[in-house]
């Protein structure tokens, strides 16, 4: 496997990103644009969602095609933001067009960040509309940005033993020229796990110090895991997969259902009641590819994406990042 030189989701011929932030809020949103439309799937597998226009994106359902897909941090607030997508993409002609008008269509997935900065700031149409402004082709920055900007992990014991998650991106360039590419805000109730080895990277510090991984998965068979799991209410993964191989609706689909799978290899545990996890699938390419494949390799990607999102992260609102943590560590 030979990787492309961004190592990004815009290694997928027809993708851009671009993020927009507020630092002092500590929230923001990315947008992946797919301005000559993308056949789009979804796979919401977390209990707790908060979503724009998935529906649609099912089989059996008219619309066919996308032209971007928001992640947003604000909670449902931040879905709004999707207003100013579409009035990027509109003003550009970029949508179905129903005649008076062109209509993008523009699905959204957002995560609870409203605890960490100011929760009155959230993403807006205004910021949407300056992250499409930013978007690019190029290489695209990773952690404590977008919707990354407000992103934790490790929340079992609430936000005194969090740790920073982030926004990451990761691509894989296979054989005939396919490209899979991943961009994911990791904003997890569990640990995040380098596959590789099974160590935690970042994820929930043990209480009363904080100086010690707690380890969710051990902690969750303990009395007091099982007393405070219950309220960590405000978490999810939210991502997007993009290949440039030819895909139907339902394979389109199938990909954003296997692309899941790196969630479990990369987080611990994934897809609980406590997750709004939602996995977006575009496919732009005209080649015919076994989609086996394409959502094997998927999996793969994402599971690099939310280890180099995470890697990336600095400190923001109090909340310590990996290398701060490990830095201390070492420090003892």
């Amino acid at each position: 496997m030979a990787r492309k030189p961004n190592n990004a989701i815009t290694d997928v011929p027809g993708i851009k990103v671009g993020h927009a932030q507020d630092r002092e809020a500590v929230t923001g949103c990315t947008v992946v644009l797919c301005e000559g439309g993308a056949v789009g799937g979804v796979d919401q597998r977390g209990g707790a969602p908060a979503t724009r226009e998935t529906d649609l994106l099912r089989p059996m359902h008219l619309v066919q095609e996308v032209h971007a897909v928001l992640l947003t941090g604000g909670s449902a607030f931040g879905l709004n933001a999707a207003a100013g997508v579409m009035r990027y993409l509109e003003e550009r002609k970029v949508g179905v067009n129903v005649g008076v008008t062109h209509v993008p269509i523009v699905p959204a997935a957002s995560l609870f960040d409203l605890d960490i900065g100011r929760s009155d700031r959230r993403p807006d149409p205004e910021m949407g509309y300056a992250a499409c402004m930013a978007a690019s082709d190029g290489p695209v920055e990773q952690g404590s940005v977008g919707a990354g900007t407000g992103a934790r992990c490790g929340n079992m014991f609430g936000s005194a033993f969090n740790m920073k998650g982030g926004i990451g991106t990761a691509s894989v360039h296979l054989s005939g020229g396919v490209v899979v590419g991943a961009i994911v805000a990791v904003n997890a109730y569990g640990d995040v796990i380098d596959p590789q080895t099974g160590e935690i990277i970042a994820g929930a510090r043990k209480p009363p110090s904080g100086k010690q991984f707690a380890d969710t998965m051990s902690a969750l068979d303990t009395l007091v895991g099982k007393a405070v799991s219950s309220f960590a209410l405000r978490n999810t993964v939210i991502g997007v997969v993009a290949t440039n191989a030819k895909l139907t609706k339902e394979e389109a689909n199938k990909l954003a259902q296997m692309a899941q799978n790196g969630l479990a290899l990369a987080i611990r545990p994934a897809h609980t009641m406590l997750d709004g996890d939602t996995m977006f699938a575009l496919a732009t390419g005209k080649k015919r590819v076994n989609i086996n494949v394409v959502g094997a390799y998927a999996a793969e990607v994402v599971a690099q994406a939310i280890v180099n999102g995470v890697r990336a992260a600095t400190s923001l609102g109090g909340c310590p990042s990996a290398g701060d943590f490990a830095g201390q560590a070492q420090g003892e």
